[in-house]
């Protein structure tokens, strides 16, 4: 089960938890929920939050799907695919970044066009659809 809801405008993805840094994901929950515009850099979206940590158990390269914190710009990044920063096709963060989730299934962020909405939230809040 996802822990994590991500929507990038119309795409929603589902995310869990790893267990790589947990005072970061204890900082991030308690901040839940956060949105903001993404910037864009290769097939990673990053943006800006009041989430401040420092590193733990940081790293550049990143799994395809990854949810991570980068202290250097107290920014969430989301990473799909190869970076500028990238050695071939895996994901690597321009420093070091602190891996706080995993999201599935990454195929619909392959057609995003240029940057968007991001936001993050609790999988188990409940969704205001307009049916009430």
């Amino acid at each position: 089960m996802a822990d994590l809801i991500i929507s990038v405008d119309d795409v929603r993805l589902e995310a869990t938890f790893t267990d790589d840094a947990p005072e970061t994901r204890a900082a991030l929950e308690a901040a839940l929920p956060l949105s903001g515009d993404a910037a864009r850099w290769g097939d990673e979206l990053y943006f800006s939050t009041p989430v401040d940590v420092g590193l733990e158990n940081a790293r550049t390269e990143v799994p395809v799907g990854a949810l991570a914190y980068w202290p250097a710009g107290n920014a969430l990044c989301l990473f799909w695919g190869p970076t500028p920063a990238s050695h071939g096709d895996e994901p690597r963060a321009a420093s070091p970044v602190n891996l706080v989730a995993l999201v599935e299934d990454t195929t619909a962020l392959a057609s995003l066009e240029g940057a968007g909405r991001l936001t993050l939230e609790r999988a188990d809040t409940p969704r205001d659809d307009g049916d009430t």
